[in-house]
């Protein structure tokens, strides 16, 4: 594993300023030195390069199953009722979802940035894909069925649409052309917004049933924090499997409380949280399942559903992005090249088309959750991703048995969201260090960046909650909706507003001209120029000839 950063540590050393020692006459004087800059964080014990020995990869591996199932169950259990579909509809959709993720997993592993990032739904798409699912072509069918089908054909449409549009801005080298001028600073809100800007996710999805919510958080921070280092192993195995540890002791206490009938004096929203047997799933669900293209009939086009959809799948390169950003830094990887993260958005692309061919309910994306597990193992393997891609891939074909983990009550897998986005939302504030903070222009793009980028989502969907509808209202709902995805994106509004004023506002000194940091990525414009980066980001075999960076 290589560490850099031993320019900018011999650099803040000799800017260290000398600090109060005195006081006796002979006493030593001791000189206070600012922490050092680091460009690859050293106490990573597996990066993306290393691997961890074969029984450990694997529980690892499992261990990021258990995580994707969060977002791959509630996007389907949100959508795939108002659709007209059935308990048997929501199984089908989940293990299509789930062999999907596997697939795109593998193929950004392999392909794309070659990071150890878990490629999963996007919650993005749930705005326009509900507006498609309203419309009322689809409404005016009586049959549950037959409604079902032909609403998914109208998003698999919009979805093969919003995949060719990712797909040019990946593989064209246009993403690559925004990425070259994002410096530190306007990473910053980037990366810290791609894990708040999901809080709705987390807390208040736990709050849903306390219960088991809060001691599930209670317990993986003891776990993972505090008992390490009363533990002494050969092996790290409390920070490493808090994740398995504190799910399984939960779920069983969860199962305790359904057995007793303990949520049942609760309200309804409680109650099926709360329970292990409401899902529906494992009844539900087919032994065996073999997901295939155009399962439920053909795709049907609409422009402007379309266009909708495509700004979605914006945002969500958008928050891919960041969290690319934030695996590199959790992996001990250099800063991703724009040309690596342009290949990578369009392998995000190839994912969402695949998702429209085989009848997912949304777009795929880089999990946040799963990069902030990184951080809680300190290990970033690209084989336990790879693993994890098996994982899902098995189980989404054996449907009963996926079907008990996707079960897990959802305020469980909250609570972990509360800690693992925080961790995505630190790798952020770390880019910091790049910066110079004193400066008054660094502070304004700061302040303001993150002060619009928690308003503004903030205004829309209270507007929403309130009226129905967002403050943008039109006779052309796709239009409406295209602002309401894009302007209800924190990270996308945050990142947009930070990006606009480093590069518009004046640096004046060529001192102040460093002040975002960029200098510090200027190295890895092209990862070809430096070994660390060939290192991490080289395509395997004789591919790179093929396919050399753009």
């Amino acid at each position: 594993m290589s560490t850099g950063g031993d320019g900018g540590a011999k650099k803040a050393e000799s800017q260290g300023g000398g600090g109060g020692g005195g006081g006796g006459g002979g006493a030593k004087k001791v000189e206070l030195k600012p922490h050092p800059v680091m460009e690859q964080l050293a106490d990573v014990q597996c990066c993306v390069q290393s691997h961890p020995p074969w029984f450990e990869a694997v529980l690892l591996g499992f261990q990021h199953y258990i995580l994707v199932l969060g977002m791959t169950v509630l996007i389907p259990s949100i959508l795939v009722p108002q659709m007209g579909g059935d308990n048997l509809h929501k199984a089908q959709v989940i293990q299509t979802q789930l062999f999907l993720s596997g697939l795109n997993t593998l193929a950004q592993t392999l392909f794309g940035t070659r990071l150890p990032s878990i490629v999963g739904g996007s919650y993005a798409f749930t705005i326009p894909i509900t507006s498609i699912i309203q419309a009322q072509r689809y409404q005016r069918i009586k049959d549950p069925h037959e409604r079902f089908s032909q609403t998914m054909a109208g998003i698999q449409g919009a979805l093969i649409v919003a995949a060719a549009f990712q797909m040019i801005m990946g593989f064209f080298g246009l993403w690559r052309n925004v990425i070259r001028i994002l410096s530190p600073l306007s990473a910053v809100p980037l990366v810290t917004f791609t894990g708040l800007g999901l809080y709705y996710l987390a807390f208040p999805m736990l709050a849903k049933c306390i219960a088991i919510g809060l001691p599930e958080l209670v317990i993986m921070i003891a776990i993972s924090q505090y008992l390490p280092p009363y533990i002494k192993s050969k092996r790290p195995l409390c920070d490493r499997f808090a994740v398995l540890a504190s799910v399984a002791i939960v779920w069983i206490y969860a199962g305790i409380l359904t057995w007793s009938d303990g949520p049942n004096k609760k309200s309804t929203d409680a109650l099926t949280s709360c329970r292990t047997d409401r899902a529906g799933l494992v009844n539900a669900a087919p032994w065996f399942y073999f997901p295939y293209p155009f399962q439920w009939g053909a795709p049907t086009f609409t422009t402007g559903e379309a266009f909708a959809v495509i700004v979605s799948s914006f945002v969500a390169s958008i928050e891919s992005t960041g969290t690319f950003i934030a695996t590199a830094r959790y992996g001990s990887a250099t800063p991703v090249p724009p040309s690596i993260m342009s290949r990578g958005i369009g392998w995000l692309g190839i994912g969402t088309l695949l998702n429209a061919f085989f009848g997912s309910v949304t777009g795929s994306t880089a999990s946040v959750e799963n990069a902030g597990v990184l951080a809680l193992t300190r290990v970033a393997s690209r084989r336990v991703a790879q693993i994890s891609a098996g994982f899902m891939i098995l189980f989404s074909v054996i449907g009963k048995f996926g079907a008990i983990f996707a079960s897990i009550p959802m305020p469980i897998v909250a609570a972990l969201y509360c800690i693992l986005f925080g961790y995505v939302s630190s790798a952020g504030l770390g880019n910091l260090q790049f910066c110079n903070i004193n400066s008054f222009r660094t502070k304004f793009i700061l302040g303001f960046s993150f002060s619009l980028g928690l308003t503004i989502p903030q205004y829309f969907r209270e507007h929403q909650i309130i009226y129905q509808y967002g403050p943008i209202h039109t006779n052309a709902k796709w239009f409406n909706d295209m602002i309401s995805v894009f302007f209800g994106s924190h990270v996308t509004v945050a990142a947009f507003v930070a990006l606009i004023l480093d590069q518009t506002l004046p640096r004046g000194s060529d001192e102040q001209q460093k002040d975002s940091g960029l200098h510090w990525w200027e190295k890895f414009r092209s990862y070809k120029s430096d070994l660390r980066s060939d290192e991490f980001y080289k395509l395997p075999g004789n591919l790179n000839k093929l396919f050399p960076p753009l």
